[in-house]
């Protein structure tokens, strides 16, 4: 890029902590009532180029981020173009906490939403917040156990023993387990030690997979402690762990990118399939320990193929064999190395090199649990496909 070109970037960028008119989506609207059934990264959207930008939009504090529990359906958010950065107001019109009246709209508004009712009892939901994304990908995957780090899985609750003995049980059986007092609560969910997980990078066990089979609820506390089975998707033997059952718990955090660089690689997606669109939850290889938070949204990118001056790809080299992850490892390591070696200065001939093209961003995903050392996203855009072993980094 020349010199001139370079230096007008720059300055386009401007503020980071701040978003420009260049940041708003092109039909950015003045204002929008919001619906039930939206999201924090929708109704972003319909503002903003890029999702992840929602904080600077309002100029939210780290304590709004964690807690934005103040959008509710009928809610109107009104965008102000007059400054040099736009901003968003809210006018509140649902029900949610800190109503403090009507939404703006006219007397036949009003007209056109009133209802007559007969007496009699019924039965409605209190009015919930705005989710920060779609719950119905995700549900199983915040209420189950996922991973158990090696030294929990050793310290987890385990079932001792079954009524009559029994090898396996089910649903209304009992079993008798250890290490759960009165202060652990009385809901429990039976699991059992999956395969490791790997780090495609480094090959560091970052856990293992815990199979979930089944709830359990607390009859006696004792040592040990009785349960009954109320629920199991496949037998239960002697030997199998439990954790506190969690409850539902959508994310809550704002749609926000990193505050720091981070980058990583797809492990694994849930159904086993190798290409990936919308709604797809995957697993990635950064953890609390790497600075990933819940909300966290990170871009995707296909990894440049190597290829020869004619553009033809070079094979796989010998010895990746069959095993899909020693393939990823040598080829993150050949990526690293390529990047590593002296670069040809820009405009120098390219005839007899080995040649890596430039790595392609092809989606956006968003992180709803994290781990110490790996994450659970949800693939929320996906400009073209996105593959198992495609790099995730900050946007």
């Amino acid at each position: 890029m020349p010199p001139d070109a370079k230096r007008e970037r720059a300055e386009a960028k401007g503020d980071p902590s701040k978003v420009t008119s260049a940041d708003l989506a092109a039909n950015a609207p003045d204002s929008y009532t919001v619906a039930k059934g939206d999201t924090l990264w929708s109704i972003s959207g319909r503002f903003l180029k890029d999702p992840w930008k929602w904080p600077q939009v309002w100029q939210m504090n780290r304590d709004q981020i964690k807690n934005p529990h103040w959008i509710y359906p009928g809610d109107v958010i009104r965008l102000d173009r007059s400054g040099g950065n736009p901003t968003l107001a809210l006018e509140r019109g649902g029900s949610g906490a800190g109503y403090s009246g009507p939404s703006g709209g006219t007397a036949a508004d009003a007209a056109g939403n009133m209802q007559v009712i007969q007496p009699r009892i019924r039965v409605e939901p209190l009015s919930t917040a705005v989710p920060s994304i779609p719950g119905t990908a995700i549900g199983p995957f915040l209420t189950q156990p996922l991973i158990i780090e090696s030294d929990g899985f050793a310290q987890a609750p385990t079932i001792l023993a079954t009524e009559e003995s029994r090898v396996v049980v089910g649903a209304g059986n009992t079993v008798y387990v250890d290490r759960i007092g009165e202060r652990d609560g009385i809901a429990w969910q039976f699991f059992r030690k999956g395969e490791p997980l790997y780090d495609p990078e480094t090959r560091e066990i970052l856990g293992y997979e815990a199979k979930y089979i089944g709830d359990g609820r607390v009859k006696r506390f004792g040592n040990p402690t009785t349960l009954e089975i109320t629920k199991a998707s496949q037998e239960i033997n002697r030997g199998d762990k439990l954790a506190p059952a969690r409850e539902t718990a959508f994310p809550s955090y704002v749609p926000r990118a990193p505050d720091k660089p981070i980058k990583g690689v797809i492990m694994s997606v849930d159904g086993g399939v190798a290409e990936l669109g919308q709604y797809a939850v995957i697993t990635i290889n950064r953890g609390s320990r790497d600075g990933i938070e819940v909300g966290h949204v990170l871009a995707t990118y296909k990894r440049g193929d190597l290829v020869d001056d004619t553009g033809r790809p070079f094979e796989l080299r010998t010895g990746y064999g069959s095993d899909w992850w020693a393939s990823v490892r040598t080829w993150y390591r050949e990526s690293i190395a390529d990047k590593n070696a002296e670069a040809p200065a820009e405009g120098q001939s390219l005839q007899g090199q080995a040649i890596k093209l430039p790595d392609e961003r092809n989606g956006l995903i968003f992180v709803f649990r994290v781990f110490e050392k790996m994450s659970y996203a949800i693939v929320m855009r996906a400009s073209k496909p996105i593959y198992l072993g495609d790099v995730v980094q900050t946007p």
